[in-house]
């Protein structure tokens, strides 16, 4: 297929000729007219589109049919039959004449205008015309059946002229081309097929191995409300069912009149004003944008995440790659029809900035051209960053302690991958930030996948952000490998207003040997120092593990459908030896260290409400007993100072190791804290009140509250039960309440919890990187513990029945959650390498 070539529907094809002309863009030339098998039984041709990578052009039937034709050299297709009586193939036609053709009182008639409810989806006893079920084409995994055959095409078994159809013609006029009979789905929708698209991310230079080309994906849209997806094979050697489909999506909100891909999505334009948009590779809805109720949208276009929708009613509108609308007018007079992005040109030529231009054609005869920016200051969810990390730069240089500036190479795949992930805001405590959160993970992955990794998303619960999943597979070897699990988090807690950050917060910056922006330290940056190791690894074939990647999207939310997604898909993570985790700092800047315990938590709500509404001290005060009076005193009998006064709180706590005890003498030491203030921030158990908050009006002082609501958090330690706590807190504020004797209520709710942590110093695993950070700082790590809690690591613990291994790269400056957060560039690059190092031994230490 000539590189100038463009396929397109012929002018007089939208008024029934049901034909396809292919001319060249560079003398306006016709080259071929392209007949549909079923010739004129196919009805008008709605949609068209062509695969660079293919070859092949495609087409979507009035009759419901989709069709193709293969235009690549040597392609079977060039040989097919043409319909009987038909000009046949190679043959040119007179650019005067045109095709002759029946009329058919079917598809003939006139289309219903634009907002007029399409047909139902359901088949009816009158069907289509298809050909006798012989030539209908088997679909492996279809789930639409074809329509009953009442009328029968006959077929012609003519052949074509022998001879090189590849030779220029003659004489002025187009050669006919007609499809050939394995080359149609009949009934492929139960609706006409209004639109169709390839997606890019199966686009590529149109050649794989050796001389097979390889399979792209198309999405078709059709009145049946249905969107479907479809695999195509474009190997010449696969005669038969090379056509697949693969999934079908459901709009359920009127037909499906325009469709485009991008960035791993589907976004098809719907009867009704509704925009679908649904992730291909999770088969999810992703979102539904109501772009003008009523209005139908009929062309789509995209660039960088921006997506401009053209409506029945002449209005265009533009999204944000968040979904937000940012921009609407009033485009046409009539019926906007169809829209493309193209680079602006200025006298003839392509701009050099970032100008495009937006075409529409409407039916009020116009066709206009609007000029809009590429959106390249959109740094979040818009355009994918590029994962081609070999040759993107940091937009930033660092500055060595000595004041002395360093461009950071541009070699370096890890301060390049960072840059890239950091500037996504996905803060998961924030629904503003959701599709931001999918996209960084959409990111990650094909991150993970160019690093050398197999990878995908998975998704616990609808609603919650995705797990990305990654496995490097080490070397073969007659040995079983060890299968590591990392577990880590691609979401941040908000970085805050802009101004109070020195930088911003989502641009990678490099000052003084060290990297800021948000999450550069909690918990993007180790998470890409562990799956660059595994990656370098990998390249040198030294990787002699697997290691599988969990990097969950909600920590800093509570992990919601983390724990449903691992057990969802356990089996697809397969046996796992050790958890390896980085999500903790070193106690101060200077020496490294490894974590060993984490405290668990309980987090709770409590709350004391009366019947009555609000009411004012100086009118009501003393007649009845106020919840808030009843709150303080529950809140004052659950500790006495520093000890917790629950009945049998202390029972299980583990009583100190002098191993232990050893240790905190020795961080004392270093740090020049006393050994008790260690013990009292990670070994023993804590209760704190968070906030108290009450049903009146802010500020005025002479208000009774109806209603008064704390939150408490409860530290737990080793050994105690998560359970037996819980209830035990439950039941002592329940007495103190009931001995109250108030008529008030009260209610107790479990926010979330997690269970508490702790490491072996004995285990050999324990022991290997203990030695992997001491061979690579030359010093011996401190052994420390921390007073938060890490949720996901005891439940991956005790889900895969193997110890976890807590390696803390960042340092205790590191302002993680806080403004101006951090990393010493040196801490990341050396985390990489002890993680290398771990591995290695993790192949060789016996267990």
């Amino acid at each position: 297929m000539r590189a100038s070539v463009l396929a397109e529907i012929d002018i007089k094809g939208l008024s029934g000729d049901s034909s396809v002309r292919i001319w060249n863009t560079e003398t306006m030339e016709s080259l071929y007219i392209l007949t549909p098998f079923a010739d004129y039984n196919s009805g008008d041709i709605f949609s068209i589109a062509f695969s660079a990578a293919a070859q092949t052009l495609f087409l979507g039937c009035q009759n419901t049919s989709l069709q193709w034709f293969d235009l690549s050299e040597g392609s079977r297709d060039w040989n097919a039959n043409t319909e009987p009586g038909s000009t046949q193939l190679g043959e040119q036609i007179s650019p005067k004449h045109p095709l002759n053709r029946k009329p058919h009182k079917f598809f003939d008639s006139q289309p219903q205008p634009a907002g007029r409810p399409i047909p139902s989806p359901h088949p009816s006893t009158t069907s289509f015309p298809v050909t006798p079920t012989s030539t209908a084409r088997s679909l492996p995994g279809a789930a639409t059946p074809p329509l009953a055959p009442h009328h029968q095409l006959q077929m012609s078994s003519s052949n074509s002229n022998d001879g090189d159809h590849h030779e220029e013609p003659k004489s002025v006029g187009p050669r006919l081309l007609s499809i050939p009979q394995d080359n149609w789905v009949p009934s492929a929708h139960y609706g006409y097929i209004y639109c169709m698209a390839i997606v890019p991310e199966h686009e590529g230079d149109g050649q794989a191995a050796g001389n097979q080309r390889k399979t792209v994906q198309l999405v078709t849209g059709s009145g049946d409300e249905d969107v479907k997806l479809w695999s195509y094979s474009a190997d010449p050697a696969d005669t038969a069912n090379n056509i697949t489909l693969l999934h079908t999506f459901y709009a359920q909100v009127g037909g499906v009149l325009s469709i485009i891909s991008r960035n791993g999505n589907v976004y098809a334009g719907c009867q009704g004003g509704h925009v679908k948009i649904w992730d291909i590779e999770t088969k999810t809805l992703v979102r539904t944008i109501i772009v003008q109720e009523n209005v139908d949208i009929l062309s789509l276009s995209m660039v960088d995440g921006e997506l401009y929708t053209c409506s029945a009613s002449g209005c265009i509108q533009r999204f944000s790659p968040t979904f937000d609308k940012t921009g609407c007018w009033k485009g046409h007079s009539g019926t906007a029809l169809t829209s493309i992005i193209v680079p602006s040109r200025h006298e003839g030529k392509k701009a050099t900035d970032d100008r495009l231009d937006l075409i529409t054609g409407a039916s009020d005869n116009n066709i206009k051209v609007w000029a809009i920016r590429r959106p390249s200051s959109q740094k979040l969810g818009s355009s994918l960053p590029q994962t081609n990390l070999s040759h993107t730069s940091v937009p930033s240089q660092e500055t060595n302690v000595a004041g002395e500036t360093d461009k950071v190479e541009a070699s370096d795949t890890l301060v390049n991958a960072l840059s890239q992930f950091v500037s996504f805001s996905s803060v998961s405590g924030s629904l503003s930030h959701h599709e931001d959160c999918r996209q960084a993970a959409i990111w990650l992955k094909k991150c993970l996948i160019q690093f050398g990794a197999e990878s995908q998303l998975l998704y616990g619960i609808e609603g919650k952000n995705p797990v990305v999943f990654g496995l490097f597979r080490g070397s073969e070897s007659k040995q079983a490998r060890r299968r590591v699990l990392f577990y880590g988090h691609y979401d941040v807690i908000a970085a805050g207003p802009p101004s109070s950050w020195q930088h911003d917060p989502y641009t990678l910056t490099g000052l003084n040997g060290y990297l800021y922006g948000r999450g550069v330290t909690d918990n993007k940056g180790p998470v890409l120092a562990v799956a660059c190791a595994a990656s370098e690894m990998l390249a040198r074939r030294a990787l002699d593990i697997d290691l599988v990647l969990l990097i969950e999207g909600e920590e800093e939310a509570g992990s919601g459908g983390f724990e449903e997604a691992v057990r969802k898909y356990k089996d697809q993570i397969g046996h796992i030896d050790a958890i390896l985790v980085s999500n903790s700092y070193w106690i101060d800047d200077a020496r490294p260290c490894i974590t060993y315990g984490l405290r668990g938590v309980i987090h709770a709500t409590i709350e004391v409400h009366g019947d009555g509404p609000d009411v004012h001290s100086g009118v009501d005060g003393g007649a009845d007993i106020e919840p808030m009076m009843d709150m303080t005193k529950v809140l004052s009998k659950l500790s006495e100072g520093t000890h917790i006064a629950v009945p049998g709180f202390y029972d299980n706590v583990r009583k100190p190791l002098d191993e232990e005890n050893e240790s905190f003498k020795l961080l004392s030491e270093v740090t020049g804290r006393t050994p008790a203030s260690f013990s009292s921030r990670w070994r023993e158990p804590t209760l704190s009140v968070h906030s108290i908050q009450d049903s009146g009006l802010s500020g005025n002082p002479t208000i009774i509250p109806s209603r008064v609501r704390a939150k408490i958090s409860v530290r737990i330690v080793p050994d105690q039960d998560l359970k037996v706590i819980v209830a035990a807190i439950e039941s002592s504020i329940r007495t103190t309440f009931n001995e109250l004797q108030s008529p008030n209520s009260l209610q107790i709710t479990i926010d979330r919890t997690a269970d508490w942590w702790i490491g072996s110093f004995d285990h050999p695993w324990f022991k290997a990187l203990e030695s992997a950070i001491y061979d690579e700082w030359g010093v011996q790590p401190l052994r420390i513990r921390e007073g938060g809690s890490i949720p996901s690591v005891p439940f991956l613990e005790k889900e895969f029945g193997c110890p976890a291994l807590h390696l803390p790269m960042g340092q205790s400056s590191d302002q993680a959650h806080l403004r101006n957060e951090r990393i010493s560039l040196n801490n990341l690059r050396k985390g990489k390498s002890v993680v290398e190092r771990f591995f290695h031994r993790m192949s060789t230490t016996t267990e």
